[in-house]
């Protein structure tokens, strides 16, 4: 079988039997449709080797793509060549005779400084003019300074994914639980929940005008044109505000939610709780945010750890010691001994260790 009509094939019978969002379907596409201009459309998936696809790979690392992006161009294949295994077209698939070791990169996300944010959220709130009354046009000025904040409010609020966001209808929102209905990776449902009333405030003066618009669909975000918002309209909006509000980097819809993650395990919030919010999979995603965060471990530390405080007597004995232990580099006076633990103290500790 040529490879030309064996993609065909598989992307019209794979995708009618197995549900997957249509963002995962059109990477497969553009990952197969790559393949095939390496091989040429008439190279038979038969002949198809060891060889042939650690020389793709090879290449692929030479015009500059990155260890992930090769990654996931070779479980597409996997998937593709798995499924003609299981029709029987196939007797193995090459994929189970090769070994992907590419190196693993470690970037941390890009996130907002609390101030940063602070100005880009002011700055929405800036713009917002009390509509007048009567019926609203999606062009709009006071609509659409409504809706930019409300996007702002929401993003920040929920850490949604930009995607997640603009395939919101209005029948998502479920007011009296203050949360919307996500459709997020892999078809996952979850629900984004705003948690405080001021995000709440933003949605609903947002809502009050687009639920009395006829534009003949539910989409919760509209342009100025009244179609669906798209991911690229949100990303130009936000990108605006930013150089409005004076914050001298780039800011994206993914640092935002990159933001509420990293500010969410710096104030507190359990690991699984942000896993929850996020919308990942596996915890092991989540954990980038705890390399964020360490900084301020290491300072909250050095603040509050019992070491800083007691004022143990080390009498110098070893290089490297003074003769008692500093409080955030002062020597603690004698006159101020450490308190002792109340019960009150004792029950909340035991609490936290379980």
């Amino acid at each position: 079988m040529q490879i030309a009509s064996a993609v065909e094939s598989f992307l019209s019978g794979y995708f009618s039997t197995c549900r997957r969002s249509l963002k995962t379907e059109a990477a497969y596409r553009t990952d197969l449709a790559q393949f095939q201009t390496y091989l040429g459309a008439r190279e038979s998936i038969e002949l198809i080797g060891v060889e042939l696809l650690e020389k793709w790979a090879s290449e692929l690392a030479t015009r500059g793509y990155a260890p992930v992006s090769i990654r996931r161009k070779f479980a597409s294949l996997r998937v593709f060549f798995g499924y003609w295994v299981r029709k029987g077209d196939l007797a193995s698939s090459p994929l189970w005779r090769i070994r992907l070791d590419l190196a693993q990169e470690r970037r941390l996300p890009r996130s907002l400084t609390a101030a940063d944010t602070k100005r880009l959220l002011e700055q929405a709130w800036a713009r917002v003019v009390p509509p007048p009354p009567g019926d609203h046009l999606p062009s709009d000025r006071a609509f659409l300074a409504l809706r930019d904040l409300a996007i702002v409010e929401v993003l920040f609020a929920t850490g949604m994914r930009v995607g997640e966001l603009v395939a919101l209808g209005l029948f998502d929102w479920d007011e009296g639980e203050a949360s919307f209905l996500v459709n997020g990776k892999g078809s996952r449902q979850r629900l984004a929940i705003l948690p405080d009333q001021r995000s709440v405030t933003a949605l609903r003066s947002y809502l009050t005008p687009r639920a009395a618009m006829q534009l003949g669909h539910s989409a919760l975000l509209v342009s100025a044109s009244g179609k669906r918002l798209s991911a690229q309209g949100v990303a130009r909006m936000l990108a605006k505000l930013a150089e409005d509000a004076g914050v001298s980097v780039r800011v994206t819809p993914h640092m935002l939610r990159h933001t509420v993650a990293t500010l969410l395990l710096r104030l507190g919030a359990d690991i699984r709780i942000v896993q929850e919010v996020l919308g990942h999979s596996s915890i092991a995603t989540t954990q980038r945010y705890t390399h964020v965060s360490k900084e301020h471990l290491r300072s909250t530390l050095r603040v509050h750890h019992p070491n800083y405080h007691l004022g143990i007597e080390t009498q110098g004995r070893l290089p490297g010691t003074a003769p008692v232990a500093t409080v955030a580099g002062r020597i603690p006076p004698r006159s101020e001994p450490a308190r002792d633990a109340t019960s009150a103290d004792l029950r909340r500790a035991a609490d936290l260790l379980g």
